[in-house]
């Protein structure tokens, strides 16, 4: 099928595979997995973590590359087509229930994304260095519109970027903030590496509690950080396949990302965790890592005016190409459905972005409207996406659009692992989502 918004594609496959680490690469592998490490048992943990990650990224992300590839769309119009494979209508209803979440991600996304610019800001000029941490993160989350201007310029950035297109905009950007987000962390890990204690965050995250492996739970958040930091939601990355070229191999760009991703994670390990226990901190994850206790790191450390300033920088970066994402996705949908101009809708689902953040942003606000959408909405997304690959659209169809650009044929292995095994684990995220306090993503 042709593209239906006539956005263009990415250029090279560098572009693709750096725009969907971009959106997979988020505050989840800076904040959570750290602590989601270092709780269910360090390296222990790692080993049900990776064969997920395998698993997610062979047939999941392959699946949503090819399906958006395949329909030339976003979300919408992919199980718009999916359903009347079957002869069947709802198509467009099912799909924007995940392109609902991902707008959803997006609006509290960029009120984090601001704090994040702000304590950047405050690390420049040194305000972050000479205030207490609680009350520097309480001036800029907890009362309404206490961040607007912050908040704003995340919006404006990422619409920045979205108006110049998928090669212009999202493309250019990723080719630059992706590499500079892997360098910056590896500086800020090299320094931790050298802070006395460090030793006990390394403990903490890689020595063995192998009888975490026995606890059915270690498995299931094992399950919903591979799933989420992959960012198989049934929506961002179908908008991103459909800007693939019909000479690259799906399969190969699925696993690159997803090593890519791995590796930004366990980056951030090295970064965040033996730095919090060098100055026996609590290593907590949520915005209390990355707003108090990281703060109260860099006050007692050497240059740690500078080191702020590239954690947060870098961050930025993590934050601005997954919003990219998200708004693309909703942007696209504008196009197609509403026959907006790509500038047009681009700048509305910024408005709509910006205007319902402004009613949340206080942090207990923010954070109850993340909760129903990270723990109801998106999961419901994924399930849906998965579905609609796999079983309405068929294995069939989707291996004939993952073969285009590919030499290898697929291993036999991946018609039962797509079709069973995957689908059955996008319907336990959306359990386990619901049954346990807080989610699992």
């Amino acid at each position: 099928m042709q593209q239906k918004n006539g956005n263009g594609t990415f250029t090279s496959k560098v572009g693709f595979v750096l725009a969907a680490v971009g959106s997979a690469v988020g505050m989840g592998n800076i904040w959570m997995f750290p602590y989601r490490t270092g709780q269910y048992g360090g390296a222990a943990f790692l080993i049900p973590y990776l064969l997920f990650v395998a698993l997610f990224g062979y047939v999941g992300l392959s699946g949503e590359f090819a399906f958006g590839r395949l329909t030339g769309t976003g979300p919408i119009g992919s199980y718009e087509h999916a359903m009347k494979s079957r002869g069947k209508k709802g198509g467009a209803f099912l799909g924007a229930i995940p392109l609902f979440g991902s707008l959803g991600i997006a609006i509290g996304y960029a009120i984090i994304v601001g704090w994040v610019v702000r304590s950047a800001f405050g690390a420049l000029t040194g305000a972050l260095m000479h205030t207490e941490p609680e009350a520097f993160f309480s001036q800029m989350s907890s009362t309404h519109l206490s961040s607007v201007p912050w908040h704003t310029i995340v919006v404006l950035m990422t619409v920045a970027i979205l108006i110049y297109g998928v090669s212009g905009g999202i493309e250019k950007i990723n080719k630059v903030m992706m590499p500079a987000f892997f360098i910056l962390f590896l500086i800020i890990a090299v320094r931790v590496a050298f802070l006395p204690g460090a030793l006990d965050g390394y403990r903490y995250l890689f020595v063995p509690q192998w009888e975490f492996l026995l606890n059915p739970k270690t498995w299931v958040m094992a399950m919903g950080q591979a799933f989420f930091s992959l960012s198989v939601t049934g929506s961002g990355m179908i908008i991103y396949g459909s800007y693939l070229s019909k000479k690259e191999d799906i399969v190969h760009s699925s696993t690159m990302t997803a090593l890519l991703d791995t590796c930004a994670a366990m980056l951030a390990g090295f970064a965040v965790i033996p730095s919090v226990f060098a100055f026996g901190l609590d290593p907590a994850s949520g915005p209390k890592l990355l707003f108090i206790t990281l703060p109260r790191v860099f006050q007692q450390m050497p240059m740690g005016r500078l080191f702020a300033f590239l954690f947060f920088l870098s961050v930025l970066f993590a934050g601005i190409t997954s919003l990219a994402n998200m708004l693309e996705a909703v942007s696209e949908a504008a196009q197609t459905r509403l026959k907006l101009k790509r500038k047009t809708a681009v700048v509305l689902s910024g408005i709509a972005t910006l205007a319902v953040g402004l009613l949340i942003e206080q942090e207990a606000l923010m954070g109850r409207w993340m909760d129903i959408i990270t723990i109801y909405v998106v999961p419901i997304g994924a399930i849906l996406g998965a579905v609609m690959i796999y079983w309405v659209l068929g294995v069939k169809e989707i291996k004939k659009e993952l073969m285009l650009g590919r030499e290898k044929p697929l291993s036999r292995v991946f018609d039962p692992l797509a079709k069973y095994v995957y689908v059955f684990l996008a319907a336990l995220v959306v359990v386990f989502s619901f049954l346990i306090p807080g989610g699992i993503g």
